[in-house]
């Protein structure tokens, strides 16, 4: 596993302020064809705000930023691709939203990747954190639907990162399968002893991925700078809240979430024909014994009930409510009463309130 002092350095070298990376030819040194050959022309640097790509970009691709000729050899070269790439899109058009709870929430989507480039026998380690986009604070506008600036940010949160529960591993396995952090939780608990990630809430954030060389050396700490590789999609920035403020963010997670099958199930299906309701036909029909004999139908309640289930041709029983003798009132068993009732109420009420009386409903 990494030292705590790789982590600060990946922190040091990694710019925190809105960035975006965008593949480039490095043009600090000159490379021979064999350098070519491999790739290594294709660089990256981490823009500054409203600094736009030198070059063609590969959508759904990122690579480090500065200094990446100065990386170690068995980082130099890797590269990552985000899955799931048009649903982040989007999500992003519409400005994704990510709960966060005391008791920890999963992202949706889940930030996977597909790593390309690494060290097949080399250990590595992968990382991730989030960092804050900007300084301020946000709010929700509901009559225009977009989010408005409410003042400075809240001091920030601990910051913390979370590895990858299968790490460290050779890169033959990294590179051989989808990398997936569905385990990353979010949280705005301040006091968390999960650890996992603390956010506040109405702040916006930029996941980052780092892949971390093990390196196996003693002084390895000399060389923490150069033995990571980070990235960011800027497709993967989010608002971090406690409660969905855009309905249509809530649609599309609802619709593109398969663990959200409850609420897609949960409207009414039409039905079509038959003497019962589908709720009660569904209830005799699991009222079905083993020897297939059907349990008692459901009977309807209420004063029409006696009216309801009369066969035809033969009238109703006149309704009659429930009468008890003065002294006497309800309970688990007729029993004296322990102190006279209130006199019944005027005849203006309903016959049920009537019969109980008023210590009764």
């Amino acid at each position: 596993m990494p030292s705590p002092r790789l982590c600060c350095h990946i922190a040091a070298h990694t710019s925190s302020s809105p960035a975006r990376c965008w593949p480039v030819a490095d043009s600090g040194r000159r490379m021979g064809p064999s350098q070519r050959r491999r790739g290594c022309r294709r660089r990256a640097f981490l823009a500054a705000p409203g600094e736009g790509p030198p070059s063609g970009t590969i959508p759904g691709w990122a690579s480090e930023g500065p200094g990446a000729s100065g990386k170690n050899r068995r980082v130099c070269h890797a590269a990552a691709r985000l899955e799931m790439g048009s649903l982040w899109e989007e999500f992003n058009r519409l400005g994704t939203e990510m709960i966060v709870t005391k008791a920890g929430r999963r992202m949706f989507p889940t930030f996977q990747v597909k790593l390309s480039g690494l060290d097949p026998s080399a250990d590595y380690v992968l990382l991730m954190d989030f960092v804050p986009l900007d300084d301020k604070r946000y709010r929700y506008a509901f009559h225009s639907s977009s989010w408005l600036v409410a003042g400075r940010a809240d001091p920030a949160a601990p910051g913390r990162v979370h590895f990858h529960p299968d790490s460290p591993a050779k890169g033959a396995q990294w590179m051989r399968q989808i990398v997936s952090f569905d385990k990353l939780k979010l949280t705005n608990n301040l006091l968390d002893d999960n650890g996992h990630i603390i956010l506040n809430s109405m702040h916006r954030y930029q996941p980052r991925f780092h892949v971390v060389l093990v390196d196996p050396r003693r002084d390895s700490e000399r060389f923490a700078h150069e033995n990571f590789k980070s990235f960011s999609f800027p497709e993967t920035q989010f608002m971090a809240v406690t409660a969905y403020q855009n309905h249509r963010i809530t649609q599309l997670k609802i619709a593109s979430n398969p663990f959200a099958k409850g609420f897609r199930d949960g409207e009414p299906e039409p039905w079509c024909g038959g003497t019962l309701s589908p709720p009660r036909a569904a209830a005799q029909q699991k009222g079905r014994g083993a020897g297939g004999r059907a349990a008692p139908p459901l009977l309807p309640r209420g004063r029409g009930a006696l009216a309801a289930v009369a066969p035809p041709g033969f009238p109703a029983p006149p309704f009659q409510p429930l009468a008890y003798p003065p002294g006497v009132y309800v309970g688990a068993k007729p029993r004296a009463g322990p102190y006279p009732l209130p006199p019944l109420r005027p005849a203006g009420f309903s016959s049920t309130t009537t019969a109980f009386g008023y210590g009764q409903q």
